[in-house]
């Protein structure tokens, strides 16, 4: 574990009421000795030495006071100043955190003191990374943190609020244990070949496996599937020809008018993409370039960007004008995005007659469609319940089902999965115990990767380097 003192501003920099600096590690008081005069009365001179430091100070309370740099003989910033000793504190290690005035030169000049006072800039995520390492919270906890932070919705803030809790570590700790359990069992009759049917039931361990693991596993796997979207958010493309409203609905979505919206058709050129709350889910929506046959060739790239970003959408609204007859690029465009989760969007209802229903081609007719105009932002309601029914199904955010695992879980918890499915038919063949131990033992470290027990150090660096610096 790295002994250095870190530091490193924790709130954003700009104009505000509050600026944070945090401190952690074990000069931490040390430093804050040196640049912090507690002050008995706002009357009394910043720039006396404070004899009763750090005795007289308690942990885990506020103290005003100022900011002093004794070289320059100069106050910095009127403060309150936090103690918090360790171990009780997010990093385990002694904390101190100064709530100065927020602006650029004024955190800057703080954060400039206490480097030059023993600390060292921190890394993106190195608070949480030493929490972790020194045993406070498990690597899932860890991912909550950084969850928390990117959070859009409330319902991605609950999902990520009920990991934070240990609800997911919790979890696959109960499922390794009953792994470990086997696993003893295993090595015992590995150890004592004579007495094996005192110390395993074969066909008693194959079945706790099979109900107990690899239900388990399976049940958080398709946790992830159903509702990995209120965590990872919904990329939804909207895609038709040109000059069909396409960028029309977007601004209707969005409540402003973000995307250019003319009578000439091609208008969008280039990808608009913005972000979105519909029904709880983040979603990530795309105003694409209309695709149609053209020479023009900055309208060449921007359909060449529409199809890349079709490629990876979880769902896409193809939309089409009401009343117009098919044609042959709608038809194209049918044929290219037709593997996707789609939704048949048709548009300018207002200028049809009332009960209009459009002649669905055959090839069409199972996907799911709605009529709106999004002019006049008729059927939007509709056409959000549509997109959250097509991302989520019937799937609802409850307290009992708000683990939902992440893309790094998912593959840890599949290749569990097939390591324990592995070890039942090897106990059921009667292969010899020394190979089922291996399938047991892989399981195990493979459920010990989420919760960090196992994880590689790449994995470590890959996750905190998601992270701001200051947190």
């Amino acid at each position: 574990m790295d002994a250095d003192t870190i530091t490193a501003v924790a709130t954003p920099i700009g104009s505000g009421g509050i600026g944070i600096i945090k401190i952690s590690g074990q000069k931490a008081l040390t430093i804050a000795k040196s640049i912090f005069r507690k002050s008995p009365h706002i009357t009394a001179d910043p720039l006396a030495s404070n004899s009763s430091w750090p005795s007289a100070l308690q942990s885990h309370r506020l103290y005003h006071g100022y900011i002093v740099d004794s070289e320059k003989g100069r106050v910095l910033d009127e403060v309150l100043l936090s103690v918090m000793l360790a171990p009780h504190t997010y990093t385990k290690e002694d904390v101190v955190e100064i709530n100065t005035h927020s602006g650029h030169v004024v955190l800057a000049s703080t954060l400039d003191l206490v480097l030059r006072n023993g600390a060292r800039l921190a890394e993106p995520g190195e608070f949480t990374k030493r929490a972790y390492l020194n045993g406070r919270i498990d690597l899932t906890q860890a991912e909550a943190v950084i969850d928390i932070i990117n959070s859009r919705t409330d319902k991605a803030l609950q999902v990520a609020a009920s990991q934070i809790k240990g609800d997911l570590k919790r979890r696959v700790e109960s499922i390794r244990g009953v792994l470990l359990d086997i696993l003893t069992e295993t090595e015992a009759a590995i150890d004592f070949p004579e007495d094996i049917e005192d110390v395993i039931n074969t066909e008693a361990a194959a079945a706790v496996i099979t109900d107990q693991v690899m239900a388990a596993l399976k049940d958080l796997l398709q946790q992830h599937e159903e509702a990995r979207v209120f965590r990872d958010g919904l990329k939804l493309a909207v895609v038709g020809k040109p000059n069909v409203g396409k960028s029309s609905l977007m601004n209707r979505l969005l409540q402003s008018d973000r995307a250019i919206v003319t009578s000439i058709p091609g208008t969008t050129r280039d990808l608009i993409e913005e972000t979105l709350n519909i029904r709880g889910i983040p979603v990530v929506v795309a105003d694409t370039a209309g695709l149609h046959e053209t020479d023009n060739p900055v309208e060449i790239i921007g359909i060449q960007k529409t199809k890349e970003y079709i490629n990876g959408a979880d769902l896409i609204l193809f939309m089409v004008a009401a009343g117009e007859p098919w044609s042959r690029e709608e038809f194209e465009i049918y044929e290219t995005i037709h593997h996707k989760n789609l939704i048949l969007v048709v548009n300018k209802i207002d200028l049809v007659a009332e009960g209009f229903e459009p002649e669905i081609p055959d090839s069409w007719k199972h996907v799911p469609r709605i009529q709106i105009s999004a002019l006049y932002s008729r059927g939007l309601n509709e056409l959000k319940d549509l997109i959250a029914r097509a991302a989520v199904g019937d799937y609802r955010l409850e307290p009992g089902n708000t683990i939902i695992p992440n893309r790094r879980h998912k593959m840890a918890l599949q290749r569990s999965l097939e390591l324990a499915s592995s070890a039942v038919d090897e106990i059921r063949k009667q292969t010899p115990f020394e190979l089922i131990a291996i399938d047991l033992q892989e399981a195990i470290d493979a459920l010990g990767e989420i919760i960090g027990l196992t994880a590689r150090e790449d994995v470590l660096d890959q996750i905190f380097s998601r992270f701001c610096i200051g947190k």
